[in-house]
């Protein structure tokens, strides 16, 4: 008898055992798929499945896409006077300014949706403004030059421009309050950054200054980064309660606010990373892989890309437009870098530009099986003889004669880039960021390869 129930123990334990497991199963299953409807039904941001590159597809239109996403589910209708009775009850948003060249302002905003994306709120784009194309150029919509029902689907989150929430046309002033982030990662200048956006969108801000632990490197005058998450972390009540400091009164009205809760906004977040200063130039950069790799050109320009290309070397538009390689040479500006050396010794010659595009020319017959046969040369550049010698090697060059006149004054920098973007390769300027972004798009559209090419004493590409 002891031993027949020594034995049956075993036997009762196992079946309670497998019950259990059974009873658990069952449980497991229900809250899975009690958490999957739920899910369906929640609006939630989220990064992309697959972060990897996207091809260029054709031009599809803003019903192709989730219409969950489009601007009127999150607004309350028609742009209006006064930019907050068009923000909805219940949801945040998040917005800034730029005040730098037009690259510069593209990451800028790059750097804002990708704010967005980590404080769950929606980014309200502002226009581009013509810092570097002259104050005679009206400024132009985001999404006049970005494919913004491609990037709300790559993204999965909704994104605003501010003409889409404000009646910018009947110039009615608002009051808010912003952080500044400038006035705490510099010592230079006391003010907060200015912008002639804040104009533009007729805007009376009084700022708060930012603590000053938002500075990625303390203490050290040469850099003004802030990292994403300290910037992030004042977009909630917590760490925001323990950081107001006493508002600067307005410009206009003189009024004293504290940064607004319901549409977070920031002076300028052109200097912010991740990890370290300037880290586009690197792969692992955040606002680039969640966001900036999203950015397509809008279908027009895409199109005008391809006409220009074909037209500059010699396709017939009903051909389809062939590889090319893309050189991106900055010089201009640049020169007041070459401070006691003539600009000859300064910037790379042509020949040294010329070793490069044949490095790239290889990798591509290696990599691919493609023997590129165009390459064209966009530049700032204005000595006759240089551009001499870049059509002494057969290289092509863009005619924006007429561009300004028949597509606008933005067009001959923005065809430029496209062009960058779009070929098999890429050869850049060291220290440019229009061709940082042109190597990374070049990178992820394209599967390209690149080179960059050093300059700034005699030399300087010798490798």
């Amino acid at each position: 008898m002891i031993l027949d129930d020594l034995l049956r123990q075993p036997r009762e334990r196992r079946r309670l055992l497998l019950s259990t497991c059974i009873f658990l199963a069952v449980i497991s299953f229900l809250g899975l798929l009690s958490s999957a409807v739920w899910t369906s039904q929640s609006t939630t941001f989220l990064f992309p499945d697959d972060p990897s590159p996207t091809p260029t597809h054709p031009a599809l239109s803003e019903a192709a896409f989730d219409s969950t996403l489009l601007s009127s589910n999150f607004i309350n209708g028609s742009p209006t006077p006064h930019f907050r009775d068009n923000l909805r009850p219940g949801m945040k948003y998040i917005t800034s300014w730029i005040s730098a060249g037009w690259t510069n302002d593209v990451m800028t905003y790059m750097n804002l949706i990708y704010l967005g994306i980590i404080t769950e709120r929606i980014p309200v784009i502002p226009m581009f403004i013509p810092t570097h194309i002259g104050g005679h150029v009206p400024p132009i919509n985001f999404g006049e030059v970005f494919d913004i029902p491609r990037l709300r689907k790559a993204l999965r989150i909704p994104i605003i421009e501010w003409h889409e929430i404000k009646n910018l046309s009947a110039h009615e002033r608002d009051e808010i309050g912003c952080w500044s982030v400038w006035q705490a990662v510099q010592e230079r200048d006391p003010e907060p950054r200015n912008s002639f956006l804040v104009d533009l969108l007729t805007l009376d801000i009084s700022y708060t200054k930012a603590p000053t632990w938002i500075k990625l490197l303390p203490h050290f005058e040469h850099d003004p980064h802030a990292s994403f998450w300290s910037l992030a972390s004042l977009a909630f009540p917590e760490i925001r309660a323990d950081n107001l400091l006493p508002p600067m009164p307005s410009r206009n009205e003189h009024v004293v606010l504290p940064p607004d809760e319901q549409l977070l906004c920031y002076d300028y977040l052109y200097y912010v990373c991740g990890n370290q200063p300037y880290e586009f130039d690197f792969d692992y950069s955040p606002a680039w892989r969640f966001v900036g790799q999203h950015m397509h050109w809008t279908p027009k320009l895409e199109r005008l890309r391809d006409e220009y290309v074909k037209k500059a070397i010699g396709v017939e538009e009903a051909q389809a437009t062939p590889p090319w390689i893309a050189i991106h040479m900055r010089h201009g500006d640049f020169a007041t870098w070459c401070t006691g050396m003539a600009l000859s010794d300064c910037f790379a010659p042509v020949s040294v530009i010329a070793r490069r595009v044949e490095e790239v020319k290889k990798e591509i017959l290696d990599r691919k099986g493609i023997s590129v046969q165009h390459v064209i040369m966009t530049s700032d550049e204005k000595n006759a003889t240089w551009w001499e010698e870049v059509t002494s090697q057969g290289w092509y060059r863009i005619d924006h004669s007429n561009t300004a006149e028949l597509h606008g004054g933005w067009f001959p920098v923005l065809i430029d880039a496209a062009i960058q973007s779009g070929g098999l390769g890429f050869v850049g300027t060291d220290r440019s960021t229009m061709s940082i972004l042109a190597r990374r798009r070049t990178q992820a559209w394209q599967d390209g390869s690149h080179r960059i090419v050093r300059w700034g004493k005699l030399g300087a590409d010798d490798h």
